[in-house]
């Protein structure tokens, strides 16, 4: 991998704030393929990440969680500062739902990989863009 580049190309279309979102997805994603770890199943996730691999905040939560609820997913992972949110969340879909908040990449993949990721060292040379 140090002597790979990657470019990702989104192309016009799509509606301008969906993207952001898919950040943290993105990211998971490329770590499982170059590590070849298949990331948790029954988990949905959002968040906007940055170059430095802080998880921002994003909007539609009620309906992201309400989807991921309605399509069977038992994990969901939210930005950190988007926990204010869930006070819009039944409490019948809460229950049913484990929801971790995370602030920066490693969390992202602490619970996105089963048994987590305990040698973030070669993540982390993955993730410095």
């Amino acid at each position: 991998m140090e002597r790979t580049d990657i470019h990702i190309h989104f192309p016009a279309g799509a509606v301008g704030k969906d993207g952001p979102s898919a950040g943290v997805t993105i990211v998971t994603a490329l770590i499982s393929l170059f590590t070849g770890r298949l990331v948790s199943s029954g988990l949905a996730m959002t968040g906007e990440i940055t170059l430095l691999g802080l998880v921002l905040p994003v909007g539609g939560i009620k309906e992201k969680i309400l989807a991921a609820h309605r399509t069977g997913m038992k994990h969901v992972i939210l930005p950190k500062k988007n926990e204010k949110d869930l006070s819009e969340i039944p409490s019948t879909t809460l229950a049913d739902l484990t929801i971790h908040s995370v602030s920066c990449v490693d969390d992202v993949l602490q619970v996105a990989f089963q048994g987590g990721f305990p040698d973030l060292g070669k993540v982390r040379s993955i993730t410095k863009l």
